[in-house]
């Protein structure tokens, strides 16, 4: 086991990754930005290095400072949490190169799955069903084009083999909007991913977003963890993640779920990963995977009582997974709230001093944040100050407990979305289940019009 960590991240999922590393007894570093320079991570660790001014192309994606960092204070290994570069293949392979073990994929599985193309491919071959959709990236000529869209079906959507959090796509109702829409998509793709490639998927109509995670060692052993619901969105970010998902027959989720395991061990995978399909009409079709731990990991931690961050370090030393997949138990509801420092319903960043900061407490309850009162949220990031997850013995009851578990949450000095959680825990069609990825779109529409 690793005697010393460097996590290469900021916010709730640095502290989150600190305490599994105290946990297991190892020694943190936490690098950090000057906007961060107070933050609670910051002080609890072993050592702290700054690397770097508030933005992040001069901080936590500078990949020279971090490895850098990880050098002077002679850390093992590096943890980069999500976003930033967690799935960055070539930050992978220049932490290998240096001599440090990267918590997370190899190289060729981040590249591999973080190209859509690529990614839908390897999953054709493992078993895994997909959206219909063209087989690769799509050829210059238009007629070519125009031919595979009527084979598909209208509506389609034009997506970017490298894009991800809801970029790089367009929804396509009519053969004459085609051509220009992959034009459009090609530009926007090659000036955000650096990859100009587009391809073409069935635009389903009401789908859900349910997602499967998986742990796999480097022993050949992969497993799923459960599912988890995370339909509630708006413009492809989520809100609110819940597990198990409501209304889907068990017999189904167990056949994907062992699909995705399956797969783990055909592409060789390792470490943690997430499976995220959309789900119409009975039938679940791929649509990416997320090569690292996710914002929502704690849902499925309540459910199957497996860290999920813990069994990340422990494959990266080398251990063998502490469960099999007949071990895996699930028990009761989870749901988790996001808190972001935005205005509830226009979503404007509100970045500033906490004035207050009280946090709810009683059984079930979990909250996950480095905010405190006094706490100076920097305008140079993501929103996300925190999470609230709950654990019922059911859905009911798990949802009772985000009710009061909201209404004991104090935060004042800037705007949270907290008043758009309660409404949600009391809106008819959230409390029945199995609302679609366009339902909060939908409500914001009819409630609070722009």
């Amino acid at each position: 086991m690793f005697k010393k960590i460097l996590i290469a991240n900021r916010g709730e999922i640095a502290l989150r990754v600190q305490r599994a590393c105290r946990e297991l007894g190892i020694q943190t570093v936490v690098v950090y930005s000057e906007a961060d320079r107070e933050a609670k991570y910051v002080r609890l660790a072993d050592e702290a290095v700054c690397i770097g001014p508030a933005p992040s192309a001069q901080s936590y994606l500078h990949m020279p400072a971090i490895i850098s960092a990880a050098e002077v204070t002679d850390a093992e290994a590096i943890h980069p949490g999500y976003g930033f570069l967690s799935e960055n293949a070539d930050f992978a392979e220049r932490v290998e190169k240096s001599g440090f073990a990267f918590i997370g994929p190899r190289p060729d599985s981040i590249r591999l799955m973080g190209d859509k193309v690529s990614a839908k491919q390897a999953m054709i071959r493992s078993g895994v069903p997909c959206v219909p959709g063209s087989e690769g990236a799509l050829p210059d000529d238009p007629r070519e084009i125009t031919r595979i869209a009527r084979s598909v079906g209208y509506p389609v959507i034009i997506k970017a083999a490298g894009g991800g959090g809801g970029r790089g796509m367009r929804v396509v109702h009519t053969e004459a909007a085609l051509i220009n829409a992959v034009t459009m998509t090609r530009s926007e793709a090659g000036a955000a991913f650096g990859n100009p490639a587009v391809y073409i998927e069935k635009f389903l109509l009401q789908p859900r977003h349910i997602e499967i995670q998986v742990l796999a060692d480097t022993h050949g052993n992969a497993l799923w963890l459960g599912e988890r619901d995370c339909s509630m969105q708006r413009r492809h970010q989520k809100i609110l993640e819940e597990a198990p998902a409501p209304g889907i027959p068990r017999r189904l989720i167990e056949r994907i779920g062992a699909r995705c395991a399956d797969a783990c061990k055909k592409i060789g995978y390792r470490g943690a990963g997430t499976f995220e399909f959309l789900y119409e009409n009975g039938e679940f079709y791929f649509i990416e995977m997320n090569t690292r731990v996710q914002v929502e990991h704690p849902v499925t931690e309540l459910i199957t009582g497996i860290d999920i961050v813990v069994e990340q370090i422990r494959i990266a030393a080398g251990e063998k997974l502490t469960v099999r997949q007949r071990g895996v138990q699930f028990n009761g509801h989870a749901i988790e709230c996001r808190i972001n420092a935005e205005d509830p319903y226009k979503f404007t960043p509100s970045p500033g001093r906490i004035t207050v900061w009280h946090t709810p407490g009683g059984p079930g309850v979990r909250v996950d944040s480095h905010a405190y009162a006094n706490y100076f949220v920097p305008p140079n990031y993501d929103s996300m100050i925190g999470k609230i997850i709950v654990h019922g013995a059911t859905r009911e009851q798990a949802i009772a407990r985000m009710r009061i578990a909201l209404s004991e949450m104090v935060v004042d000095g800037i705007l949270t979305n907290i008043p758009l959680h309660r409404e949600l825990m009391v809106d008819a069609r959230f409390i029945e289940g199995g609302t679609s990825i366009h339902y909060l779109e939908e409500y914001l529409a009819a409630r609070h019009p722009a």
